[in-house]
């Protein structure tokens, strides 16, 4: 998932996506666990989207509610 379509999103829908991609996550990890993955840089690739999507989030958030200084 790029920057450019994570950017589209809208909070609700990032949160929905995080969750998903952790799931994918876990589930990976365990194959990975039991040798059924062969392709073990998809661990790397969903690690870097949830940092993506929680990043864009957070910004989003502070967006949203600017802190009083």
């Amino acid at each position: 998932m790029t920057y450019k379509e994570i950017r589209e999103l809208s909070p609700a829908e990032i949160g929905n996506k995080i969750r998903e991609t952790r799931e994918q996550l876990l589930n990976l990890r365990l194959r990975k666990q039991t040798g059924q993955v062969e392709k073990t840089h998809e661990l790397r690739t969903l690690r870097k989207d949830i940092a993506r999507l929680e990043t864009e989030l957070t910004a989003k958030k502070a967006k949203a509610t600017p802190a009083a200084a």
